[in-house]
């Protein structure tokens, strides 16, 4: 029987690296049409983070924009 390598670290039929599901659909476009989230990956629900975890500040990475624009004029 042959052994498909998975790369999905959180779908229920991962058993050590390897896909452990009795039939694998693989769709070119997609992906893994197997594939199932484990119910620790599918209980996270974007309300878990906290917003105040990400800080960002838009002044910094607008004037770092401009930065690279100039740069790329000069060529």
């Amino acid at each position: 029987m042959p052994r498909i390598k998975c790369h999905y670290i959180d779908c229920v039929f991962v058993d050590e690296g390897y896909c452990s599901a009795a039939a694998v659909e693989l769709d070119p476009d997609t992906g893994c049409a197997t594939y199932s989230p484990s119910d620790a990956a599918a209980g996270i629900k974007d309300d878990d983070w906290d917003e105040e975890d990400e800080e960002w500040d838009d002044e910094e990475s607008d004037e770092d924009d401009d930065e690279w624009l100039e740069d790329e004029d000069e060529f």
